[in-house]
């Protein structure tokens, strides 16, 4: 689903139970969606891996290294749900009627799709907490956060997500069959087992409100010391000093501590617009009566997968590189450099003599 753990490769109600010629002229493009999708999906983590890898450099301070750790938490819990789930789901695609409820793959195909949804939900929110305190607090995380506490953090979260995903397995509800049989997951219809529906559901709200929060504090922080920091340097001395507070503005708006904020906050938006439609919907119907399959879940299913693929093109389109022509470029091309000023008296002293 975060992202990972609802597969883009489930199809929409192209397998009918009660029309199997319908089922056997559909299967191919169920099949060859299912193959594309994943491997764009696992193509497009490695990239945005290799991306991180070659940058670790500029993360090389102990403030920096946690967020990168959470950062490759997050897009390996993408890889390894996008890669898992789309083999379920063409293993679905090649094998009819695999699926069914109380059989052991299909619940090993729901428990998966809860565990890596939750993870990258976790994830993304330890990592817009981080931020949030390194931007807020930056004594107390220098001091205080280290790399070796991002690790527990990532694995506590992780146990956490397997402990939810395997409770059914110990008789507290169970995995059941979905529309249009081709996905397995928590019984979202009925009034029966709905408490594990409730807290998957509460817990990814969770994530995505207080991540969504977290971010719009940090933003503000950068924001209020930007407009600070300008303020401090502008003098009444002359253009020389305006020059230097733009470009002490200019550096101030492009460095990391930005970078990671306008990842992070664009990481945020794609799992809130992704997932918030299947969470919030799946919430709302634990209090209705009706037990009817409808087509919103399949809609959510399907938007909440775009998640896995959406968050790592965030770090291939993102980058400093492509950060510095679109904020930082405007800065400096109005800023004349030192040379160009000397030259520039020269010429003015030239045409009065």
């Amino acid at each position: 689903m975060t992202t990972p753990s609802v597969p883009i490769n489930v199809s929409f109600p192209n397998v009918s139970a009660t029309n199997t010629t319908s089922t056997s002229v559909r299967k191919p493009d169920g099949l060859g969606m299912s193959l594309f999708t994943m491997l764009f999906g696992a193509i497009s983590n490695l990239t945005a891996l290799g991306i991180l890898a070659r940058s670790r450099g500029r993360f090389r301070r102990q403030s920096k290294k946690s967020f990168l750790l959470l950062t490759v938490a997050l897009l390996v819990a993408d890889l390894l749900g996008h890669v898992i789930l789309g083999a379920f789901a063409l293993h679905v695609h090649l094998n009819q009627g695999v699926l069914q409820t109380g059989e052991p793959f299909c619940n090993v195909f729901g428990a998966s799709m809860v565990f890596f949804g939750l993870c990258s939900l976790f994830f993304g929110f330890a990592m817009a907490v981080e931020r949030c305190v390194a931007i807020t607090q930056p004594f107390f995380h220098v001091s205080m956060v280290t790399a070796a506490h991002a690790k527990s953090v990532v694995l506590f979260l992780s146990t956490f997500a397997l402990v939810l995903a395997l409770s059914p397995f110990f008789s507290t509800g169970r995995y059941i069959l979905q529309f249009p049989k081709t996905w397995c997951f928590l019984p979202i219809h009925g009034s029966a087992n709905t408490t594990l529906v409730l807290v998957f559901s509460s817990l990814g709200l969770f994530a995505l409100f207080f991540s969504l929060f977290c971010n719009i504090v940090s933003g503000l922080a950068l924001l209020h010391a930007r407009i600070k920091s300008r303020n401090g340097n502008t003098t009444p001395s002359g253009s020389s000093d305006r020059r230097a507070s733009t470009a002490s503005s200019a550096s101030l708006f492009c460095t990391l501590d930005v970078e990671m904020m306008v990842q992070l906050a664009a990481v945020t938006v794609v799992s809130c617009v992704c997932w918030g439609p299947f969470l919030i919907h799946i919430f709302m119907k634990q209090f209705k009566m009706h037990t009817e399959p409808d087509l919103l879940v399949l809609i959510g299913l399907r938007m909440a997968a775009w998640n896995q693929i959406l968050d790592p093109w965030v770090y291939i389109l993102l980058r400093r590189k492509m950060l510095t022509r679109l904020c930082c470029g405007r800065y400096y091309q109005g800023i004349p450099t030192s040379s160009n000023s000397l030259l520039e008296s020269r010429r003015n002293t030239i045409n009065l003599q």
